[in-house]
């Protein structure tokens, strides 16, 4: 049993940012798993009436919420745009290692855009639409 061989792994490959953002694709679709349940509790308070709806609004516009919410824009925003980079490679697009690496830092680039542009609108007092 102690005698099989390993299949290729992290110690065999030279790491690659291609491979970062691989890991971190699937790490931000377990984060934004885990902020569903915030969601569902603020859903849930509305629901409730409201004084559970207070106590809800009270506690996810803490500063540490306020925090949680950051990160959960920003692998909302990644995990979205390289999910449309996946699409692509599902239709054949973009396979070769030249354009994997160059839609791997468009990805990373329009996601931080998009995270900056959005957390701007929703945190910033008068951003927004009025």
């Amino acid at each position: 049993m102690h005698n099989r061989p390993l299949s290729p792994h992290l110690t065999i490959y030279r790491f690659m940012y291609t491979m970062a953002l691989s890991i971190l694709h699937r790490v931000t679709g377990v984060w934004m798993a885990l902020g569903l349940c915030a969601l569902v509790y603020w859903l849930t308070s509305a629901a409730a009436g409201e004084l559970e709806y207070a106590r809800a609004t009270a506690l996810l516009g803490s500063a540490a919420a306020r925090i949680l919410l950051l990160l959960w824009l920003a692998a909302y925003c990644y995990h979205f745009v390289n999910g449309l980079r996946h699409l692509a490679w599902d239709a054949g697009l973009g396979l070769e290692r030249r354009a994997a690496r160059i839609s791997g830092r468009f990805a990373v680039a329009l996601a931080l855009l998009a995270f900056l542009g959005t957390a701007y609108l929703l945190f910033c007092p008068r951003a927004g639409w009025s």
